[in-house]
């Protein structure tokens, strides 16, 4: 699972020398290849985050009482309702009339967070670190 990249480097050097103008170019030419660690880290990393948008909505639409009747609005709880079901009934859930405060979803969040840092983290633990900091 490497992703491969070519790179271009090219340097031009021109020397002015009276009325002689001497010009060089080098090319260089490689191949740059991404660590499959740092693939899969980016994969576990787009996946928690395409989850946590989901529930972030949820929260948002139940927040605000959006009408279920829109077909967005449906199709956001269903898949969202799908990841925040485990954390449902953990803590109560304040309704002011028509909105709804949805702690499930602010759990799962969390959670879902926390898991794709230690999946990450686990993808890239053998991978060493710079001393420079960058």
């Amino acid at each position: 699972m490497d992703e491969s990249e070519q790179t271009v480097e090219e340097h031009q050097v021109v020397t002015d020398s009276g009325d002689n103008i001497q010009r060089r170019r080098s090319v260089t030419t490689g191949t740059s290849t991404a660590d499959s660690r740092i693939v899969a880290r980016r994969v576990v990393w787009y996946v928690a985050g395409f989850i946590i948008a989901f529930l972030a909505l949820r929260v948002v639409l139940l927040l605000f009482g959006a009408n279920r009747g829109s077909g967005f609005v449906d199709f956001v709880y269903a898949v969202s309702g799908f990841f925040a079901a485990p954390f449902i009934g953990i803590f109560p859930a304040p309704t002011y009339g028509q909105f709804f405060f949805d702690t499930a979803s602010i759990i799962a969040i969390i959670v879902y967070a926390l898991i794709a840092w230690g999946l990450a983290r686990l993808f890239t633990l053998n991978t060493p670190t710079r001393a420079s900091g960058v």
